[in-house]
């Protein structure tokens, strides 16, 4: 799969929640080869801020050329991409990372906070190909995305604040549903990731965990950002996995946290 840096368009940009933005972008050459669970670099017009912004894809339409992206304001660099409008232009680097390795069975896709934003192609194309779909989505407080998830499948919340589903984390959610599934797709912070491994490994079902971390080149050549595997890498030789190059998804039984 080759990676392209091309310049985009905006198509369409708009905030869909508290710091939360909406970015649709005609980009044709790199979502003829995106799938779920990749991301892309943007990159900033302001020559002082250098190293990208590693984004999730959203929704991908090969067909239309066209990438959705959704992310959270949270410094400088995305503060720039959340005031562009229609017809801006953009420089983007992808498909990066590996991406889900899409299976049959009962899936359960869990997302939190703005790990929510990539299980949404998921959820659609494990639909179209006939997968059983549930989705189990945790906020702090305000949601976002979460209508947009309903046509494919039976969705599930669970909120700090008690106001949207069960009052806790997604661990909490699926245990007061009683939720049960073939295989496990995940994207969110560490601390929930850590409990979906345990859980994932204790129940004997295979989970797809898709790591969050800053990263610097998203390439894998600066190694900025690892994390611990259980088999040595080939490249450095420690018990280290580049996210951005080796991942951001690797199965619960690779990654130690």
């Amino acid at each position: 799969m080759a990676t392209t840096k091309m310049t985009a368009t905006i198509i369409h940009q708009e905030p869909i929640g508290t710091g939360v933005f909406s970015m649709l972008v005609e980009a044709k050459a790199i979502a003829e080869q995106a799938k779920p669970g990749q991301f892309v670099n943007l990159y900033s017009k302001d020559g002082s801020r250098l190293l990208p912004r590693p984004i999730s894809l959203c929704e991908i339409d090969k067909e239309a050329g066209t990438l959705r992206m959704v992310y959270r304001v949270a410094g400088k660099g995305t503060e720039e991409f959340s005031q562009m409008h229609a017809g801006d232009k953009i420089e983007i680097l992808g498909p990066l990372g590996n991406g889900f390795a899409m299976k049959d069975g009962k899936a359960i896709l869990i997302g939190g906070g703005i790990g929510i934003p990539p299980m949404l192609q998921l959820a659609k194309e494990l639909s179209k190909n006939g997968v059983e779909v549930q989705v189990v989505l945790g906020y702090r407080d305000e949601t976002f995305l979460d209508e947009e998830f309903a046509p494919f499948g039976k969705v599930y919340y669970a909120s700090e604040d008690g106001n949207h589903g069960v009052k806790g984390t997604v661990m909490d959610a699926i245990r007061e549903y009683g939720i049960t599934g073939d295989i496990i797709y995940t994207c969110g912070p560490t601390p929930m990731l850590r409990a979906i491994q345990t859980y994932a490994l204790e129940q004997g079902i295979e989970a797809q965990l898709s790591l969050e971390e800053k990263m610097a080149c998203g390439i894998g050549a600066c190694l900025a950002c690892v994390c611990k595997s259980k088999e040595k890498d080939h490249h450095t030789n420690v018990n280290n996995k580049r996210i951005c190059k080796d991942g951001p998804v690797f199965l619960a039984g690779e990654v130690e946290f």
